[in-house]
């Protein structure tokens, strides 16, 4: 049995002009699994000439979750990792009728169009892996995962000073909350974690509006 979205997405397929761009679109939504290519070439084109302005939608993201129940994150993933696609390969390599099957793993393309972004990644380098990426005998999640290690996102920044006293004045209230709460907990230690807990969210509040 077609889950919900399979089913709307059939019902929206059956009620537009077979044979339109709005027709393939969905089509290619219904297919997304199997040739994620295919779908992130359309969304490019349906957000780079409105076409869903076209369709009777506020915006690109809005179209993509209303009409394909695809997710903004997702979409993003899509056409970001097909324009790295284009930007890499040539224009004849993207009209090949076999393109949408042929084209690398949708995970590993996402590793590399993120360290491209980071700048970890050179146009020279894309073409000295191109064979790997595009030879359908390589397993997908060992390039994903030799790729990541190849170009590693860099450590998170630290949370600025103000967030830290946040997460440690939360911390320390309830820490007395739950020490005022027990009734193996002596009074006079519950009132000093209570006192505690009042200096450091004066301190969370002093640097926050400082």
């Amino acid at each position: 049995m077609p889950s919900a979205v399979e089913a709307d997405l059939q019902k929206k397929v059956q009620s537009v002009p077979p044979g339109s761009f709005r027709h393939t679109v969905l089509s290619a939504a219904k297919r997304f699994k199997s040739t994620w290519a295919e779908l992130g070439k359309l969304l490019v084109q349906v957000r780079d000439e409105a076409k869903f302005e076209e369709w009777g939608y506020e915006s690109f993201e809005a179209y993509c979750l209303k009409e394909l129940h695809i997710r903004k994150q997702t979409a993003l993933k899509l056409t970001r990792s097909f324009s790295f696609l284009a930007k890499h390969e040539s224009p004849e390599v993207l009209k090949d009728e076999e393109f949408p099957q042929r084209a690398p793993a949708f995970e590993v393309v996402e590793v590399l169009a993120d360290a491209a972004d980071r700048g970890q990644l050179s146009p020279s380098e894309y073409r000295s892996l191109r064979d790997s990426i595009w030879n359908p005998e390589k397993p997908a999640p060992e390039l994903k995962k030799e790729f990541a290690e190849r170009f590693p996102r860099p450590p998170p920044e630290p949370p600025a000073e103000e967030v830290q006293l946040r997460r440690m004045a939360q911390a320390a209230r309830k820490l007395a909350s739950e020490l005022s709460g027990s009734r193996k907990v002596p009074k006079a230690i519950a009132e000093r974690a209570a006192a505690l807990a009042d200096d450091v969210e004066e301190l969370a509040a002093s640097v926050t509006n400082g």
